[in-house]
């Protein structure tokens, strides 16, 4: 047995993920390190609470893209490993970092939510070793999150949020020397761009309006050259009366008919413009007062594009009526 350094000849030769590459399966060699992360094989895996997936990738000096999917389904439950589940109906908020740093924030609600994150990574962040380590953690959990949002959200949110969460896909790719994308998106396609989390789409095809049924949002740092990265983004907010069909007792369904009622009186008087109650951004806390401008039933919320730090969303609850994303305008 000859040696080379701590290495033997009875070692296995790991094969790093050559970029473009979409993985699909924990059971590739580039997943060399995992901590809470069940492998799957189908999926990459399920996080049995807060954890880490590390990828051995062969960037060779090139920034990348790294380009996630998960979701929840009716297994994405605290204790699922064990099958003693606590099912938790809150939204949950789950930080995605890598190489130490918050990267994006994703809100997840109901059990078949899907969401992406996407984020760069220059050539100084990635080691020598290739490995691109990419973390899950609860909102409670880690440093880089300030009090004041944790206090916001707290009864808000379920706690161990993480818990079973999928990570169904990773890919990492350079990042395209030019994107070109519209100046203005749907609520649907923000969502999709990873721009706004607001619950995660049951539909990734589905294009319209974002109903905000948590009645609060993530907006996320844009990527380079990407659609709001420009400096100034401004998000078009409605609201729709909750609809009596998903109220089954006869009594809920009047009285839900009779907020519709008054829903669509205030529509025609022009009242019907949803509230913003505050924005936090998730590391300096309150960002002050938004600036909103109020065209009937909508309102304007322009925000400088985040940069480094994702910012929560809260909307003033109104009874019976949901808030919605119409649309986003990069300026």
């Amino acid at each position: 047995m000859s040696t080379t350094g701590p290495a033997t000849e009875l070692d296995q030769v790991v094969l790093p993920a050559i970029p473009p590459v979409h993985l699909l399966s924990g059971q590739v060699p580039a997943l060399q390190v995992t901590d809470r992360l069940h492998r799957g094989s189908q999926i990459v895996g399920r996080f049995e609470t807060s954890g880490l997936a590390g990828f051995k990738v062969a960037a060779q000096g090139r920034p990348l893209r790294v380009s996630l999917s998960l979701s929840a389904d009716e297994r994405s439950v605290s204790g699922w490993h064990t099958g003693r589940t606590d099912v938790a109906a809150p939204p949950r908020l789950l930080q995605i970092r890598s190489q130490g740093r918050l990267r994006q924030c994703v809100l997840l609600r109901g059990k078949k939510a899907h969401a992406r994150v996407a984020f760069d990574l220059s050539p100084e962040e990635i080691p020598d070793d290739g490995l691109i380590c990419i973390e899950a953690l609860d909102i409670t959990e880690g440093d880089g999150v300030c009090d004041e949002l944790r206090q916001a959200v707290s009864g808000r949110v379920g706690a161990d949020g993480v818990a079973g969460v999928r990570l169904d896909k990773v890919v990492f790719e350079e990042p395209p020397a030019v994107d070109y994308d519209p100046d203005t998106l749907d609520g649907s396609r923000c969502e999709l761009y990873s721009l706004i989390s607001g619950g995660g789409l049951a539909n990734l095809n589905r294009q319209g309006v974002r109903l905000l049924r948590s009645g609060m949002f993530v907006v996320n740092p844009v990527l380079k050259d990407r659609f709001g990265s420009s400096g100034r983004i401004t998000l078009r907010l409605g609201t729709r009366a909750e609809p009596a069909s998903v109220i089954p007792a006869t009594w809920r369904r009047v009285n839900s008919e009779v907020r519709w009622l008054r829903h669509a009186t205030r529509k025609l008087l022009h009242t019907a413009a949803p509230s913003v109650e505050r924005v936090i951004d998730f590391r300096d806390g309150d960002a002050g007062r938004p600036e909103v401008t109020v065209h009937g039933n909508v309102i304007d919320l322009t925000l400088p594009s985040p940069a480094t730090s994702p910012l929560l969303v809260i909307m003033t609850p109104c009874p019976g009526v949901v808030p919605t994303l119409e649309s986003g305008t990069a300026h």
